[in-house]
């Protein structure tokens, strides 16, 4: 199967929702609450039941995102020396969406590391 940029973007993309979804269940409430809003936490967690669902399942919400990270960058390491096409429009766009998937996995892996920091070293001190 031939990789391309685009499948590399949609894992990227994939890599920062997983991010995301780390962020929703252990920072968000740990902000809250140490803001001093944990009524604003109740309405949240009110209108949204499933973060109280993540939050007791953090592992596996690390552990599925940890893998989508794990695997778009192996699809962006595979695809960094793929050639862009000669014409100047294609050749353009192609480098645009290099440079986009780089940016979405290093702000997803950026996002699962303050998301790891929240949920697992922080509660240790």
């Amino acid at each position: 199967m031939k990789l391309s940029l685009v499948h590399g973007v949609g894992a990227s993309a994939s890599a920062l929702l997983t991010s995301t979804a780390t962020l929703l269940c252990c920072v968000l409430p740990a902000v809250l609450v140490t803001l001093g809003a944990g009524a604003s936490l109740v309405g949240v967690v009110t209108a949204f039941p499933q973060l109280v669902w993540m939050s007791e399942h953090k592992g596996w919400v690390f552990g599925v995102a940890g893998v989508v990270l794990l695997g778009s960058g192996a699809m962006l390491w595979r695809a960094r020396d793929l050639p862009c096409p000669t014409d100047p429009a294609t050749a353009q766009a192609c480098t645009r969406l290099r440079r986009v998937s780089y940016v979405l996995f290093f702000t997803a892996l950026a996002l699962y590391t303050l998301g790891l920091t929240f949920a697992f070293v922080l509660p240790i001190f």
